[in-house]
């Protein structure tokens, strides 16, 4: 694999492990209605201030995520909705194991 060939990928993965995480990939889902402050994402996470920052900072240094400051308040919006797919794609994947055991569980 040439160096910009790995460079790629490496960047992906880096999109990629910053959703790897249950509470990230419920703030991204969670965004995807609409934006919210940390206010309403700590009270819905059920979790400390300081823990939900570090996840949507996380998020944030992807480019998965955008904030705007509005007096004291940060909100944070998806940047770009289209990674919404990914969740589609990932259904998809658990629905083909799901669908793959059942076939295994039936042979037998």
């Amino acid at each position: 694999m040439d160096m910009k060939t790995r460079q790629k990928f490496e960047a992906r993965a880096r999109i990629i492990k910053a959703m790897g995480h249950p509470t990230r990939l419920f703030i991204v889902d969670q965004l995807s209605q609409g934006e919210q402050c940390v206010r309403e994402l700590t009270d819905l996470i059920g979790a400390d201030t300081s823990t939900v920052s570090k996840h949507l900072s996380i998020l944030k240094d992807a480019g998965i995520i955008s904030d705007e400051k509005r007096g004291l308040q940060v909100y944070y919006s998806l940047r770009l909705p289209c990674v919404l797919s990914f969740f589609g794609c990932v259904e998809s994947v658990l629905q083909s194991n799901i669908e793959q055991q059942l076939r295994v569980i039936e042979k037998e």
